[in-house]
């Protein structure tokens, strides 16, 4: 049986170019960054060429680039860097509602230690409002963190259009691009980002590395405290191996994104208007067109999500639900609940979220296998036969 992975907002694969890259500082060029002898010279001009890839990727300086272990360390070290730095200036954090919980959770956090947070609302496309995060805006206002694209949905905000508010109103500003890098074309400067969180296994680097952007001027308290790696705000010796494949891989992301995003969109198109074309009952979430160019999320009513997932696993599709019970929770996703959907439909939710590995083969074995199950599924469903 052959398997297709369709779950590439989870994790992608790490291409040949980027393990080859990697190898030698597994074995070779062993030596600790921070060191002064040859072994660490090496080392380190590794570390500094990476920097730089990273940097160019962005439109940002090298200096402006800080090795971490994940988005998820980005994002509280950006979140509680500043609100701890700016706690002088005002104590009052902007997010939306669908941030990831590496986000909403830090957040929540703050709030437990006498800062307010404000989570904007969106709409059924899953997009804020510029009017609702303006009228959000207070004097006490020091940070506004609003997500590039959202991992379940995939909808893109209007990043350029926030990053000018805030620099209008003097307020810092973050984006947790975790899922948009190689899709979204990202200017840091041209988009008035002040910090911005990224992660290596999201564009076929290996798991365990990330980046955190800090424009220079922007001053965040340290998370981790120790050795003076990464000019002293980020302690522990660096992943090198795991740098050096990220700076390769966000290279090759970025040098190829046009005609990446083309052949993803028209894979994506297709598996969108395939099942909402043969599946009778279904509704994509999301925005149509302002999406990620690799994201589907589709709910289909009367049916659960890990009864999709399940079902498609055993045909050799490895996909996600909209859903968060696989992971422990007994409830939907926040995602979809604050797009609207009531509680059985979200339930019953599935992304599928392609790379540029996939094929239009893969996509039409997709559409006509989900179809079986479905038909299957619902002639078992007292809910559908009522």
């Amino acid at each position: 049986m052959n398997r297709i992975y369709m779950d590439n907002a989870a994790t992608t694969r790490v291409t040949e170019p980027v393990a080859q890259a990697m190898l030698p500082y597994l074995t070779e060029v062993f030596g600790n960054p921070s060191s002064v002898h040859a072994f660490g010279r090496d080392a380190r001009r590794a570390l500094d060429n990476a920097r730089a890839q990273v940097a160019a990727a962005l439109n940002a300086k090298p200096n402006e680039i800080y090795f971490t272990g994940c988005g998820t360390e980005s994002d509280n070290w950006a979140i509680r860097g500043t609100a701890y730095a700016r706690r002088d200036k005002g104590n009052h954090i902007i997010t939306s509602a669908i941030e990831h919980h590496a986000v909403l959770h830090t957040c929540e956090q703050l709030e437990k230690e006498g800062f307010r947070v404000t989570y904007l609302p969106v709409d059924e496309e899953g997009l804020i409002r510029i009017e609702d995060l303006k009228a959000a805006i207070t004097p006490e206002t020091i940070l506004i963190t609003i997500m590039t694209a959202n991992n379940e949905i995939g909808t893109i905000q209007p990043i350029k259009e926030i990053g000018a508010i805030a620099k209008e109103n003097g307020i810092r500003f973050h984006t947790d691009a975790v899922q948009a890098i190689g899709s979204v074309k990202i200017d840091v400067k041209d988009m008035n980002i002040d910090m911005l969180s990224l992660s290596g296994h999201k564009f076929h680097a290996p798991k365990g590395v990330g980046v955190l952007y800090v424009r220079n001027g922007v001053r965040l308290e340290r998370l981790i405290q120790g050795g003076a790696q990464e000019r002293t705000q980020r302690a522990g010796t660096e992943n090198l191996a795991s740098i050096v494949a990220l700076g390769k891989a966000i290279e090759l992301a970025t040098a190829n994104i046009d005609a990446h995003n083309e052949k993803l969109t028209a894979m994506r198109d297709r598996l969108i208007d395939g099942i909402l074309e043969t599946i009778p009952e279904t509704r994509l979430n999301g925005h149509r067109t302002q999406r990620l160019p690799g994201n589907v999320n589709v709910s289909v009513r009367y049916i659960e999500g890990e009864a999709l997932l399940l079902s498609l696993d055993l045909k050799g599709i490895a996909a996600s639900s909209g859903s968060a019970c696989t992971s422990g929770s007994l409830d939907p996703s926040h995602v979809l609940l604050a797009i609207g959907l009531p509680h059985e439909i979200a339930h019953g939710s599935l992304r599928l979220s392609l790379s540029e590995e996939n094929t239009m083969e893969e996509v039409e074995y997709v559409i006509a296998t989900l179809k079986e199950i479905v038909d299957r599924l619902r002639a078992m469903s007292p809910l559908y036969n009522a």
